[in-house]
């Protein structure tokens, strides 16, 4: 009986190393620059400018002026659009999109934006089309991407903007967050807006083995976190940022659908429970990003609520 135990504990233990081995081969295959991109590029682009997926610049989407800009980054100058808001506006935003995404991604909340008055800076980051390739050709979920949302806070506080809000879509609210924790421009942000914010790398790959993957898996990902760093892969226990907005001092907004099919809702769940400052929270039955999609009125409100909180 003691050798069949043991017989049958090698195979789990052999099992659970092949299906952590398999969870760290697909996170990094995914986090590999090109698949998903290219995935996107198939899709049919939407005429619509507040649908994920259009490509134009903001006069042709949205009828509004821009500078198109140059922002110093550590690689090199990467891309973006900057909107002027009123004159008398006290602090300005900036937009992150998710992965593999584009400037084009913060529209919705562009237009929601220009009518407060508030100048919004849609960037690129490193990996983007016109952005500078990164050396790895990887994304790192936040890691490495915060370096240059830093060269755009920079920038806008080089024209004058000492106070800044930064809306971050998807894997844009990983950049944010490892941005808040390790850089010393972190006290210009006043605001924060997440929608669908990827928090933790982890979770994210656990949600997604838990509906395309092996049986256990929940089981082998501590080990395949483990595995990651030690392989040379992206270490998805550095790339979780919760805690970082649990402790933001400033207003919180952060919206959530419960149909997300790509980051678990679980994760923002948590955030709105924890988080000791005000937080301006808005849940929808949508997937990925889908919230403002779902009650367009509904999304300006809660933003315009959290926007109140800002006036100086």
């Amino acid at each position: 009986m003691r050798l069949v135990l043991a017989i049958l504990a090698a195979l789990l233990a052999i099992y659970l190393g092949a299906v952590a081995w398999l969870v760290a081969g697909s996170t990094e295959a995914s986090l590999r620059v090109g698949p998903i991109a290219e995935a996107l590029a198939q899709q049919e682009r939407p005429a619509d400018p507040l649908e994920l997926g259009y490509r134009g610049d903001p006069r042709a989407a949205l009828g509004l002026d821009f500078e198109d800009v140059r922002i110093p980054t550590e690689l090199g100058p990467a891309p973006g659009w900057f909107v002027e808001g009123d004159r008398d506006a006290t602090f300005a935003a900036i937009h992150v999109h998710g992965i593999a995404g584009a400037r084009e991604d913060g529209y919705r909340l562009l237009s929601l934006l220009h009518d407060a008055g508030v100048p919004v800076l849609l960037i690129t980051y490193r990996n983007d089309p016109g952005a500078p390739a990164s050396p790895d050709g990887r994304y790192g979920f936040g890691l490495t991407e915060w370096r240059d949302l830093e060269a755009a806070v920079e920038f806008l506080a080089q024209r004058g903007y000492s106070r800044q809000i930064v809306a971050a879509d998807s894997m844009g609210g990983a950049i944010l967050g490892q941005f808040l924790k390790r850089s010393d421009r972190a006290e210009a942000i006043v605001g924060v807006v997440l929608d669908a914010p990827a928090l933790d790398l982890v979770a994210v790959v656990g949600g997604m083995a838990a509906r395309h993957w092996a049986p256990l898996t929940s089981v082998a990902l501590p080990v395949a976190a483990w595995l990651m760093p030690h392989a040379g892969y992206v270490d998805m226990r550095a790339a979780r940022v919760g805690e970082v907005f649990e402790q933001f001092p400033g207003p919180v907004f952060l919206a959530h659908g419960a149909d997300d099919s790509v980051v678990p809702v679980a994760t923002s769940r948590d955030l709105a429970a924890r988080r000791q400052g005000v937080t301006v929270l808005l849940q929808s039955a949508g997937d990925h990003l889908g919230s403002f999609y779902e009650d367009p009125r509904r999304y300006g409100q809660a933003l315009g609520a959290f926007l109140s909180l800002l006036d100086p």
